[in-house]
């Protein structure tokens, strides 16, 4: 049975210590908490006072400040001081890699600490060790003999303190033992957890980030299983998706990994890790946390089986048939719902990929393209591209002549009538399935009719947990062995904005696809089929179901960042966003560098100030650049290695 989460059908929190930062509470079923983390040079007392008024008054909940050494570390105070006396009385916490002296000054001067437990006291050379059991034991009592002062002065003072594990930052120790695995992370933390028990403190959050939100999904899970299972509590968990980058990708991809745990009830205290201004975190943290602010009601969710017919700890895409292009080994397909529109033409296909070009009288398709168009009850009047197929309803398919490039569309009692009556598509017909009906004889009897016919389940629900209904009728499918391929459709809901609704899509479509669930998407809303196309194609791509485009990992810049990172992103992403299925990590300094860049191909890392150095994975392949030719040179890397190609 699953261990991370008190219930996948039925929303509750997960039960968790209470942690005290200040005057705040994080866990044991309080409001989930939202922060970010200052940009500024922590040496620069009242510019880091001023941005921190930003975020607190944006909606900060804790404001984290970046103390690389001791001196920055001693610098907390007067920008502490500075705060209280202008009245601001919200928590600091200290972000703290490797200097545990730094970590000592800073446990009495503000109210929390994060350490990395990767870099704390183990260094990180990538290289591969080789340890006895013996040998390795004598490493966790040299992390227990520099860490236990940092414990007792929390314990002293009444400081907080976060373990935050980051996926690309795992020691070399760990790395040799447990690889780069969801496993290693949550070792690690716990390392320096199980020492802090013995020492009686336990004022502790946990996190384990990764730029992947997949990997970063499966770490949080097995880190409560293990708590669990080993120490019969669970400890507040901080959630976050490190570099996740700016703009819509950013928020798409935070929005996945964090959402995806929310839904199931972990998670007490979140950031968005933006390459944006910090005070432009935290609106996106509320639209995440809002759908949580009440107790979420909804129908009854038939419970899951006591052996769960998929793993929640290791992805494994659901074995479906392929069904035309829908299925089997191919990646998820995108459905783009043009109904809203009186009569569609050449010029609404525009927006999802197609773009027509009369003299020529050819259609030229972007990578983002939808496979399909759903029309509702109308007809085309002009010819369409190769690849591309129409949806319409059942009545309206009928009328159609060409029932090759159109496909019916029914409700399941329109389909089970058709299917009597032999009115059913040769190539594909698409059944819109409500999960909220799983218990009701139709539903069952609907599935009986599946086995052997081409028909693709479009599967939604209406219900406010939505995500768990659906999530328990595709588990249904494998428990009945039907392997019908199966199309996730999420509507937006009423009275939203246009980033609310993208966070609506990303966090019940995201969810599910992460488990290994869906084989394409269909997104409703408002009338902006191109932005709604763009979403699904980001949700696809920050998943890893399906690549269209370039992906960027960018840290979202702090105190130690040593270029501009907005500016510099935004130049590097104007010349390489034409490279479908590239990964380019853009990171400030050495702490968010090699380790942080996790699985990019290529880094372009703060080196010095105005100095970059340049990767490929995990190797150096050039130091010290000046910044004005680093993006040149980024280039030639690229080029050097075969993935170059010119832009259209």
């Amino acid at each position: 049975m699953q261990s991370y989460c008190p219930s996948l059908t039925q929303y509750q929190r997960l039960e968790t210590l209470e942690v005290k930062v200040g005057d705040l509470t994080i866990g044991n079923f309080h409001p989930i908490r939202i922060q970010t983390m200052t940009t500024t040079d922590t040496m620069d007392t009242q510019g880091t006072v001023e941005q921190a008024i930003r975020c607190i008054e944006a909606g900060a909940e804790l404001v984290r400040i970046t103390a690389p050494s001791k001196k920055e570390a001693d610098n907390l105070l007067p920008i502490k001081n500075e705060l209280r006396r202008r009245g601001y009385t919200t928590p600091l916490v200290a972000d703290i890699h490797f200097t545990p002296n730094a970590a000592e000054i800073a446990a009495r001067i503000v109210e929390k600490v994060r350490i990395n437990p990767g870099n704390f006291v183990d260094k990180k050379k990538f290289e591969l060790l080789e340890y006895t059991d013996f040998e390795y034991q004598e490493e966790i009592d040299r992390i227990r003999e520099r860490f236990t002062p940092l414990v007792n002065i929390c314990k002293e003072y009444g400081t907080a303190m976060r373990i935050g594990t980051n996926h690309g930052s795992l020691s070399d120790r760990i790395m040799s033992r447990y690889g780069d695995t969801p496993m290693g992370m949550v070792e690690s933390a716990m390392e320096f957890l199980r020492i802090a028990e013995d020492l009686h403190y336990r004022n502790i959050v946990l996190s384990m980030k990764a730029s992947n939100p997949q990997v970063m999904v499966q770490a949080y899970r097995l880190l409560v299983s293990t708590m669990q299972q080993e120490l019969g509590h669970c400890y507040p968990l901080h959630l976050g998706v490190t570099e996740a980058g700016d703009g819509e990708d950013g928020r798409i991809k935070s929005a996945i990994g964090i959402g995806t745990l929310l839904e199931d009830g972990v998670g007490d205290t979140i950031r968005v890790s933006l390459t944006e201004d910090p005070e432009f975190e935290l609106p996106v943290c509320r639209d995440i946390i809002r759908r949580y602010a009440h107790p979420i009601t909804h129908p009854a969710i038939p419970p899951m089986p006591e052996r769960l017919p998929y793993s929640p700890f290791a992805y494994k895409r659901r074995e479906t048939a392929a069904i035309g292009n829908a299925g089997g080994k191919q990646v998820p397909v995108v459905v783009a719902d043009l109904s809203h529109l009186p009569l569609p033409s050449h010029t609404d296909l525009q927006p999802i990929g197609y773009t027509y070009d009369e003299p020529t009288d050819k259609w030229n398709i972007g990578d983002a393209a939808a496979d399909y168009i759903f029309t509702g009850n109308h007809l085309l009047s002009f010819a369409l591209p190769g690849t591309l197929r129409v949806i319409v309803q059942h009545p309206t398919w009928l009328q159609a002549t060409d029932k090759e490039k159109y496909l019916p569309y029914f409700d399941v009692q329109g389909f089970m009538a058709a299917a009597a009556q032999g009115q059913l598509s040769d190539q594909l017909n698409f059944v819109a399935l409500n999960a909220d009906d799983l218990a009701t004889p139709g539903y069952a009897a609907f599935l009986t009719q599946l086995p052997g016919k081409n028909v693709v389940p479009v599967v939604y629900a209406d219900s406010l947990h939505a995500m768990a209904a659906v999530r328990r009728a595709l588990a249904d499918l494998m428990e009945k062995g039907i392997d019908q391929p199966v199309i996730l459709r999420c509507h937006a809901r009423d009275g939203e904005t246009a980033d609310q609704d993208l966070i609506h899509y990303a966090t019940e479509t995201g969810a599910l696809l992460l488990d290994g669930f869906g084989d394409g998407l269909w997104l409703k809303g408002k009338p902006d089929s191109g932005a709604i196309n763009n979403i699904a194609f980001g949700i696809l791509q920050a998943t890893r179901t399906r690549i269209s485009k370039t992906e960027y990992i960018s840290c979202p810049s702090c105190g130690r960042t040593l270029f501009d990172l907005q500016e510099t992103t935004a130049r590097i992403r104007a010349v390489t966003n034409h490279l479908k299925g590239v990964k380019i990590a853009i990171m400030g300094c050495i702490v968010n560098g090699p380790g942080e860049m996790a699985d990019a191909d290529f880094g372009y890392v703060g080196s010095g100030v105005g100095k970059i150095t340049l990767y490929k994975g995990k190797e150096v392949v050039k130091r010290g650049l000046g910044s004005d030719v680093a993006v040149t040179e980024l280039i030639n890397l690229i080029r050097d290695n075969g993935m170059w190609v010119e832009p259209k």
